[in-house]
């Protein structure tokens, strides 16, 4: 069984076509052909030569080292590892059919497999630092293969996909630059992981709390932070405006409960009520 990174985009804007459709895909621009009919590596370097006229020989042996394997090297029982742009979450899947190609598009939509998503919206905090690390790959297509990947990720599978109980130091991931998947990194990704996770060490519990009434006092909000319960909850309500009271919101538990313009007429709050888990 091996794992592959397959991206939905560069700012994650097929996630949801890839998520309801139950399939990956290859997403470079006008590359209308049946790779399945291609004997050699050389064949795709031609067609794609031809196609990127101005790209660079070493950007297309990259592109080749990534589109290639989508035909011929991924099997059914593969897992697929999808990092979500638009939420700090992972979905995995299986593989569970063959490669196919439609050359009549849409573009950019001409190679897809079948996949059954077996993890929805995994945390990405239950992966250790040197998987994320391996999920930032600044790559659309390669597999993971080191710090054991495989079998930590079967391990997560057989649990639930809960997170990892031991997570290996990021600066093992860092020393190793030989494998595909480390020729770039996405450091945007990276920072908001480790930040991520330095929130959640240091501010645990009321301490969490107390950064977000900061956070809220740092952007201009008259905050009233209620006393420490015995349930372990705190609430805080916050606003905006003179009185500070334009924009509301609350903090209870941890959770954001939304913002809303107040007030309106009969006392209730205009605007919205989304809420955010932390």
């Amino acid at each position: 069984m091996a794992i592959w990174l397959v991206r939905a985009g560069s700012h994650g804007e097929y996630e949801q076509k890839f998520i309801h459709e139950g399939r990956v895909y290859v997403t470079w621009d006008e590359l209308n052909l049946d790779l399945s009919k291609l004997q050699q590596r050389g064949e795709l370097n031609a067609e794609m030569t031809q196609r990127y006229p101005e790209a660079k020989p070493k950007a297309v042996l990259n592109w080749v080292s990534q589109v290639w394997p989508f035909a011929h090297e991924m099997q059914k029982g593969d897992l697929v590892v999808l990092p979500l742009k638009t939420q700090p979450a992972v979905y995995i899947g299986e593989i569970t059919g063959d490669y196919h190609a439609e050359k009549a598009g849409p573009n950019p939509f001409f190679h897809w497999r079948t996949v059954k998503w077996i993890g929805e919206a995994i945390p990405r905090m239950h992966f250790g630092k040197d998987l994320l690390f391996s999920f930032g790959a600044f790559l659309t297509i390669c597999r993971i293969q080191r710090n054991n990947a495989e079998q930590r990720i079967a391990a997560m599978r057989a649990t639930g996909w809960k997170a990892e109980a031991l997570a290996a130091p990021a600066k093992a991931a860092a020393a190793t630059t030989t494998d595909v998947e480390a020729a770039d990194t996405d450091l945007d990704e990276l920072a908001r992981d480790q930040i991520a996770a330095l929130v959640s060490a240091r501010f645990k519990g009321h301490g969490l709390t107390r950064l977000v009434e900061g956070i809220l006092k740092a952007q201009g909000y008259t905050t009233y932070r209620s006393p420490e319960g015995a349930d372990g909850g705190a609430d805080i309500l916050a606003g905006s405006g003179p009185l500070g009271f334009f924009r509301a919101t609350s903090v209870r538990g941890g959770e954001v409960r939304g913002f809303a313009d107040w007030p309106r007429a009969g006392g209730q709050a205009a605007g919205s009520h989304d809420q955010v888990q932390r």
